[in-house]
């Protein structure tokens, strides 16, 4: 008798139901996310399926779950994974209108029984668990320098922005030193231009002419005090510091990634291909798990990617087709950056779009076209393990 087990996966507690082939429940219970639980949890699941083919199935594929994802795999479990969203919609055909955590459970294991077209879960490889928390830690730092940089242009306009139209801060270090001791236009024009070059030069900073002319530029134009200066001036002054820590710490992990994704099998095809650094080769380990052979087909890897356009046919309307709503973002975005990084330095990808533009797509159309080609080429790239060939450019002939 077949079995199958859903999990409804938290943080400190999972629930477990298990139904068989007709949909009859036969264990529910809720377990700690504890090692000494979960072994006790997968011990009176296998005795209740006696022997017979069992298959789990759980909506999240890490975080929480990941002990309980390693006992399974280890112990050589048949895991599916079935994606909250689907859960979410799927609990709506089921009778009650009331959500807990068995019922959950009981969806997953239904959703389980009767569908064929889940993907089989894996814990991933060491190298790339370890990639998808470094690059996952790297967005966060991202969004981090992201959001402080937004926030200290904000505080500028309150009472500076001539300063603020002055330099681009996301790229400029040598402006973010300047504000952690020259942020109002008193203090520059007092400070006067040879000054702040001579200490923006001591400190280390590049084009500290150009940096010192352009805010003593900003500051003889704006005469008037804002109220608001004296506070704005303490919070730009910690932003600057902040924004220029998150840099730092950016560099520090960018360094530690570049020299861990190398430790990877599938690393060297990656890098061969145009449009991949260190980092979105890394984000796409992380995402895959570093095993291709999950996903069986292109076709099947295109459509968890986001790259297979999804019928919108209904009567006489057809060839519809929509961006499905159900994909990997992580893995999108990197096929997305990719490309874009592929237009600037490798001409088939810029012949490929410029073909496309041609064809009246518009730019977002073009790139996911290009996204699905690329996708296809590195697919069997990583199939055969080959490095990645540039197609000779064709030269119109002589007249």
């Amino acid at each position: 008798m077949q079995l199958w087990a859903g999990i409804d996966a938290g943080k400190a507690h999972h629930h477990c139901v298990v139904i068989d082939g007709e949909g009859n429940r036969l264990l529910s219970q809720k377990v700690p996310n504890d090692e000494a639980a979960l072994i006790q949890l997968l011990a009176t699941v296998l005795e209740l399926s006696d022997g017979g083919p069992l298959v789990w199935a759980m909506d999240l594929n890490h975080g929480g779950p990941a002990l309980l994802i390693a006992l399974l795999v280890g112990h050589g479990q048949n895991l599916l994974y079935i994606p909250g969203r689907t859960v979410h919609h799927a609990s709506k055909i089921y009778r009650g209108d009331g959500k807990t955590d068995a019922k959950d459970a009981a969806v997953i294991a239904d959703q389980a029984r009767m569908r064929t077209d889940l993907q089989p879960l894996r814990a991933g490889d060491e190298i790339s668990v370890g990639l998808r928390l470094l690059t996952a830690r790297r967005a966060d730092k991202s969004a981090d320098r992201v959001r402080a940089i937004n926030r200290l242009k904000a505080q500028l306009l309150e009472y500076f922005p001539g300063l603020e139209r002055a330099f681009d801060y996301s790229r400029s270090k040598a402006a973010l030193l300047l504000l952690t001791k020259y942020r109002t236009p008193d203090g520059i024009r007092r400070a006067g231009q040879a000054r702040i070059q001579a200490w923006l030069k001591k400190h280390g900073a590049r084009s500290s002419a150009a940096v010192a002319a352009a805010a003593v530029e900003a500051a003889k134009a704006q005469q008037t005090v804002v109220p608001a200066q004296r506070m704005g001036e303490m919070i730009v002054a910690a932003l600057a510091r902040e924004v220029a820590v998150l840099n730092e710490e950016l560099e520090e992990l960018d360094a530690l990634i570049s020299e861990k994704v190398t430790e990877h099998r599938h690393t060297e095809v990656l890098l061969s291909m145009p449009g991949f650094g260190p980092v979105l080769a890394a984000e796409f380990l992380g995402a895959t798990g570093g095993d291709m052979a999950v996903f069986q087909s292109a076709d099947r890897f295109a459509g968890v990617v986001g790259l297979a356009p999804a019928p919108r046919d209904s009567g006489r309307i057809s060839g519809n087709h929509h961006r499905p709503r159900r994909y990997d973002r992580r893995l999108l975005r990197v096929f997305f950056l990719s490309g874009l990084s592929a237009l600037k330095s490798c001409p088939s990808s810029r012949g490929y779009y410029d073909r496309k533009r041609i064809e009246g797509k518009s730019h977002i159309q073009a790139m996911l076209s290009l996204a699905r080609r690329r996708l296809n080429v590195l697919w069997a790239m990583l199939r055969d393990g080959a490095l990645y060939t540039p197609m000779p450019v064709a030269t119109p002939l002589a007249a």
